[in-house]
């Protein structure tokens, strides 16, 4: 079986074509990074419109690549939440639109879920159960995963996510948008242990986590002691590190609890080499492995959408012919498939 998965949440559109025997087939994805750099964050509208003029393109590029015809194709399958619901509601409307011309079924997706299943697009694929940190711009989650559809939210960010965090405090340094992959690079450049930056709610029991105070500290930092080159880069450091000492912290107690020798870390800030070391390292002095995808599957694309789908569509998953959007969706909330 093959299907279309198309990735439009935020702001990047993403699609995709997957077989369930030959695997992803074709991977399309166009960044907005420069259309929202001068207002140093994603603009919604403007979002929206993007991509309505890329969704598309994109898709034909993706069916020639894959030598697809609509024959081909057993179903459409798209993110219909969490997001920003404009953007959610182009590829939704794309979607369930072709699904209806083309006669197929459509799959509504759940967007953390993709993130989630995102590394088992990978040759070496994590078996259920298994841990799993989502850790991205909106959201940070720890989820128990029994097995697909099977979620148990852990522990999450009770204000700011690891991914916001990171962009909020680049931005009062004055990085570029956008700014969580620059602040991270300036990191590189640190010197440790000139700063150090509090650890959250690590004092106390519990799985939940708070990045926001981080922020503030980080701005008194910088207004105390200035910005130049080098303490901008010993901030951005005790900043990182202070993040990821968390999200280690949280993944030691959860690991703990449930007995799992699996971890699983995906969304945008799964890239940062700190944090996959550092969960590499915890993982193997507890004789387990971690899993994560490789970099471009890491934000928002559209195969991992369409890896979800299939599982979904597989299962007999079909939606109705209504069109909607849910920007808040708990992924605990999802069906289990069976």
């Amino acid at each position: 079986m093959r299907v279309l998965g198309i990735e439009t949440s935020c702001d990047e559109t993403g699609i995709a074509i997957y077989d369930d025997q030959s695997g992803l087939l074709s991977h399309q994805l166009y960044s907005q990074i420069k259309l929202h750099a001068d207002y140093g964050g994603v603009v919604p509208e403007l979002a929206s419109r993007d991509h309505i003029r890329k969704v598309i393109p994109l898709i034909k590029q993706a069916m020639a690549e894959s030598h697809s015809s609509v024959d081909d194709i057993d179903a459409v399958v798209y993110t219909a939440g969490p997001g920003l619901v404009g953007a959610l509601l182009v590829g939704a409307t794309t979607g369930r639109a072709l699904a209806m011309a083309w006669n197929k079924p459509a799959v509504a997706v759940h967007h953390m879920e993709g993130h989630l299943l995102a590394p088992m697009l990978e040759e070496h694929a994590p078996e259920f159960p298994f841990l799993a940190l989502l850790v991205s711009g909106g959201h940070t989650l720890i989820v128990r995963v029994e097995s697909i559809g099977r979620y148990q939210i852990m522990g999450e960010s009770i204000d700011d996510a690891a991914g916001e965090a990171f962009d909020k405090t680049a931005k009062l340094m004055g990085l570029d948008y956008p700014g969580g992959p620059r602040l991270s690079k300036l990191a590189e450049q640190g010197i440790a242990g000139r700063f150090i930056f509090p650890k959250p709610m690590t004092d106390r029991p519990g799985l939940d986590m708070s990045f926001s105070g981080l922020k503030t500290f980080a701005a008194n930092t910088i207004a105390a002691h200035g910005t130049d080159a080098q303490t901008q880069a010993d901030i951005a450091l005790a900043f990182e590190q202070a993040v990821v000492d968390t999200l280690i912290i949280k993944c030691r107690r959860a690991l703990d609890e449930t007995g799992f020798k699996r971890l699983v870390i995906a969304g945008g800030v799964s890239a940062n080499q700190r944090l996959r070391r550092d969960l590499g390292q915890l993982m193997k002095s507890r004789g387990g492995e971690v899993f994560y995808p490789r970099t471009e599957f890491c934000t928002d694309n559209g195969a991992m959408i369409a890896f979800a789908g299939m599982q979904r569509f597989k299962a007999g998953v079909r939606q109705p012919l209504s069109i909607g959007a849910t920007p808040r969706w708990p992924l605990d909330q999802l069906p289990a498939i069976d």
